[in-house]
């Protein structure tokens, strides 16, 4: 008997210890695991909307790299990013979203790029009861009747832009077509800008599937719409991704005294604003425009590392992280989302634009606008924008439309 004791009291002492060392792996794991943050960024890295999601992630990290002063870490918690594909589609950004919640235990989502994917994922951001931080998806709808209490916007919205386009365009006998793309940030744009004009006259609203390359038929109706029209006649553009809608100026517009008037976009989509000097619109960022530290930091930076100028998505990217560095450090980097809405409710946060603050009502970020006239200069491949008013937060009236 005492010989055959010996081995089971060995074996009873080694489960012992591994129970003991189990348990005490546990809370070291999950205290380890409290010193992280878990940022998940969905945007649209490949499709046609690529271009707009590899800046937003180029400027997230450079914001979390402005706000923490390069350590990467709040409140002594690291930041950890973790990187979705959406495809530029909503089935394929609501899985994401759901893994990035679900399986990676991400504290808070960012993105995404395209407005027709943000209304797949507010739900979703419901369901985890987690923050998704909408950059740069436009439509008004994601921060409107489609909107729940976890959702925050640093990404203007088509109210935004539609009420800034105006302020450019929006005088009595001014007669425009407008050519959008058939989706929510297509539609949710002219829709808002319609709202916005009251002066001048809505004549014409043409939409195209977001893949065309042909603009011909379009412009043809555009056309028809406007050219036995008194005084001035302007077609307004918004449009997004692949396609260049200004091909359209080749069927000899000026023939019939047509414009074209747009608000700003990337950089390579505004080589094409170069053949119309003094064109006028509203944009929501141009490196050139804001006068403030945070601007010129991003300039700099960007310089120094890519040898070129931030974009309008590098901008909004590095909002966005400077909005989630300076709610954690409100929170002392407590991410719980109860105390994070909390906290991010009627937040100001100085951004590449300048003070930014999100309303309580709706979330969405307050933000300045820049009325601009198109200027050539031999030294940009690009139609500058020339600042002709910067349009203050405050001077907008800006619709909330969701129904809290």
């Amino acid at each position: 008997m005492p010989t055959s004791a010996k081995p089971f009291t060995r074996r009873a002492t080694l489960a012992a210890a591994a129970a003991l060392t189990s348990a005490l792996a546990l809370p070291l794991v999950a205290q380890a695991q409290a010193k992280e943050v878990k940022i998940a960024i969905i945007a649209s890295k490949t499709g046609p909307l690529e271009a707009y999601a590899k800046q937003t992630i180029v400027g997230f990290h450079m914001g979390l790299d402005y706000a923490t002063g390069g350590t990467m870490t709040v409140a002594g918690k690291k930041l950890v990013v973790i990187e979705k594909d959406d495809q530029g589609k909503p089935d394929v950004g609501k899985a994401a979203l759901a893994a990035a919640y679900g399986d990676d235990k991400a504290d808070i989502a960012v993105g995404p790029t395209s407005s027709g994917v943000a209304l797949a994922l507010l739900p979703v951001a419901e369901e985890y009861k987690k923050i998704l931080l909408v950059e740069p998806a436009v439509a008004d709808s994601i921060t409107g009747d489609k909107w729940n209490r976890y959702i925050f916007r640093t990404g203007r919205n088509s109210s935004q832009d539609a009420i800034s386009n105006a302020v450019a365009l929006d005088k009595p006998g001014v007669s425009i077509a407008t050519l959008a793309q058939d989706y929510a940030f297509g539609r949710d744009g002219v829709k808002a800008f319609k709202e916005a004009l009251k002066k001048a006259k809505i004549v014409h609203e043409e939409y195209l599937p977001t893949n065309t390359t042909d603009f011909t038929a379009g412009a043809q109706r555009l056309i028809d719409s406007l050219k036995d029209k008194p005084g001035r006649k302007v077609i307004w553009i918004i449009w997004a991704g692949a396609g260049n809608p200004f091909k359209i100026a080749d069927l000899d517009l000026k023939r019939y005294g047509i414009e074209i008037a747009t608000g700003g976009n990337i950089l390579p989509a505004m080589v094409a604003y170069k053949q119309f000097p003094g064109m006028e619109g509203a944009t929501y960022y141009y490196f050139g425009i804001p006068k403030n530290p945070v601007n010129d930091w991003l300039v700099a930076n960007h310089y120094k590392q890519f040898k070129s100028p931030p974009d309008f998505f590098t901008a909004g990217g590095m909002s966005a992280a400077i909005a989630v560095v300076e709610a954690l450090k409100k929170t002392g980097g407590d991410t719980n989302t109860e105390k994070l809405i909390k906290t991010m409710e009627g937040m100001s946060f100085q951004t590449p634009k300048g003070t930014m603050t999100f309303r309580k009502e709706d979330h969405q970020a307050m933000q300045d606008m820049y009325h601009f006239r198109i200027k050539v200069d031999p030294a940009f491949a690009w139609g500058v924008p020339e600042l002709v008013h910067e349009i203050k937060a405050s001077e907008m009236s800006i619709p909330i439309r969701n129904k809290r």
